[in-house]
């Protein structure tokens, strides 16, 4: 079989490079001009770039058999996800795996800011010692201020909650169990920077938090306060910070990120207690071996048309809420592959149905699972979970979701599919899980059935009447099939029954044919999962 091409366009830590190589053709075109990726581009069907390369409407124009990209870091700004979406490649990035080393920089950052090491290091080292000039303050019973309470906001309160500091953080899209948890106090912006010793900066960059920290909000602040920004570049208005530096107003200030990068001068430079670093955030070895490894992981699992867990455009779901709901997702992707091995007539409309304790997690990834396991049989090129939303609109199949908290017919969780036809006809099925958490097909057709999804199953349609399970018995013993399970289900008594059997091969036309021959068989069929 032939492997997957990935071209890796800026450097990366060799783990991820050997991890891509073991499981696909890796070329290194790290010193390559923007014209000479563009005019390669087509041969690959994976791209892994850090934050230069620009992965724009003419890249992905060019890059006919894109797939995924990777972005070996935290954030897309080089990257035009909705001209990803649009053409079905999927975007994913590493958001994780370098929130130590960024939380770590800010404390570093808030540390220096307190005790003046970096102003103290340059005067010792420029052959002074006026021990008197550096008179700090210490963290412990000081309150920080944490606007931003995601991944590294929450791993900068563990560890000053360690330093016997008093928590406060401003964030307003988390649940008010999140505060609880890092033991913060939950205030508003204005009352955060009011009460703040201490501010640290943790939020991504949008129009929202752009210069969210300016001149009307610094004058709010105690005399004395102490900012650090290690998160993006901007949030803090870098005119007004100089201001507040000037007057007195701001102690420190400490930056991993400006406002335009690369930054060599600023008016800020000019004040002993402002402490830079040129947006180092990520750069560990321990960092870059995390996000060499996640971001190659991702694309290989993107490759496989498995899910993507770091994709951004996907729905978003944390690695907890992925283990709960990762079964529903693979049933739900083998519930798809049902239709087109039983039915040639085109689809109108397919509406899924979510019940019970499913409803609460996000089902976005199940619905997209069962598009992408609905299209499989029927499309030449690979099917993902971005694409399968595009070929589906493509296709002009309707596409519905619906939710309800309540239980179905007993069932703890439950997924409901109806397929309406072009001739309008319906086609049904659902699965639930069993309770050591394995997938179960519990309807089809309106025919009640309780069938594990196996590699291969056979399935028959036939006449309700005495003697038909021994004729199948015999056709598979003569066949020689190797039969695993099997489950049999009517509506009515002496009208129609299904049989559906788990075997471990897929059958011929011709054996499928001697199935069909008899007059008490309607059909006989394989659907392979």
């Amino acid at each position: 079989m032939e492997k997957f091409k990935v071209i890796v366009a800026e450097k990366m830590d060799d783990c991820g490079i050997e991890l891509l190589k073991e499981n696909c053709d890796v070329t290194l075109a790290i010193d390559k001009s923007r014209e000479e990726l563009l005019s390669v581009i087509h041969e690959y069907d994976a791209l892994i770039v850090r934050s230069v390369t620009k992965v724009d409407a003419e890249l992905m124009d060019k890059g006919t058999n894109l797939k995924i990209v990777g972005r070996a870091g935290n954030g897309i700004d080089n990257i035009v996800v909705p001209e990803a979406t649009k053409r079905g490649i999927i975007v994913c990035n590493t958001p994780e795996s370098n929130t130590i080393s960024a939380g770590e920089l800010a404390i570093g950052l808030m540390l220096d800011g307190c005790r003046d090491i970096s102003y103290a290091d340059k005067h010792l080292k420029e052959g002074n010692w006026n021990r008197n000039n550096f008179e700090g303050t210490e963290l412990f019973n000081k309150t920080l201020g944490i606007i931003g309470l995601g991944r590294i906001g929450s791993i900068v309160a563990t560890r000053m909650k360690a330093f016997g500091m008093n928590l406060i953080a401003y964030d307003p899209y988390i649940p008010d169990s999140r505060f609880e948890r890092f033991g913060c106090k939950k205030v508003s912006l204005d009352e955060l920077v009011e009460q703040a010793d201490i501010i640290t900066l943790h939020t991504p960059k949008t129009v929202e938090t752009t210069k969210m920290i300016s001149d009307s909000q610094i004058e709010k602040m105690k005399k004395g306060v102490r900012l650090v920004n290690a998160a993006r570049g901007g949030l803090i208005d870098e005119e007004a910070a100089y201001r507040g530096l000037k007057s007195g107003k701001i102690a420190s200030l400490g930056l991993d990120v400006h406002e335009s990068e690369p930054r060599k001068t600023s008016p800020l430079y000019e004040f002993e207690n402002v402490t830079v670093t040129p947006h180092i955030g990520a750069n560990t070895v321990d960092a870059q071996k995390n996000v060499g490894k996640v971001v190659a992981e991702q694309v290989i699992a993107g490759l496989k048309g498995e899910v993507v867990s770091t994709a951004v455009n996907l729905p978003a779901i944390n690695l907890e809420e992925l283990k709960t709901i990762k079964p529903f997702i693979d049933l739900s992707e083998k519930l798809g592959k049902f239709y087109f091995q039983m039915e040639k007539e085109k689809i109108q409309k397919v509406e899924i149905s979510y019940w019970g304790n499913i409803t609460k997690y996000d089902t976005g990834l199940v619905g997209l699972s069962f598009l992408k396991g609905l299209l499989t049989p029927i499309q030449d090129s690979q099917v993902n979970y971005i694409n399968a939303k595009v070929i589906t609109e493509n296709l002009g199949i309707g596409f519905i979701e619906n939710s309800c908290s309540d239980s179905y017919n007993n069932f703890s969780s439950l997924i409901k599919i109806k397929i309406t036809k072009n001739n309008g006809e319906k086609f049904t099925l659902s699965g639930t899980l069993a309770a050591n958490g394995e997938g179960r097909i519990v309807e089809l057709n309106g025919f009640e059935i309780d069938v594990t999804p196996y590699n291969h199953i056979l399935y028959i349609k036939n006449e309700d009447v005495p003697g038909v399970i021994g004729i199948v018995g015999t056709l598979v013993g003569e066949a020689k099939i190797n039969v695993a399970t099997m489950h049999v289900g009517r509506k009515v008594k002496g009208d129609k029954a299904i049989m559906l059997l788990n075997i471990d091969n897929s059958l011929s036309n011709e054996t499928l044919d001697r199935f069909q021959n008899n007059k008490d068989i309607i059909c006989a069929q394989v659907i392979s999962l």
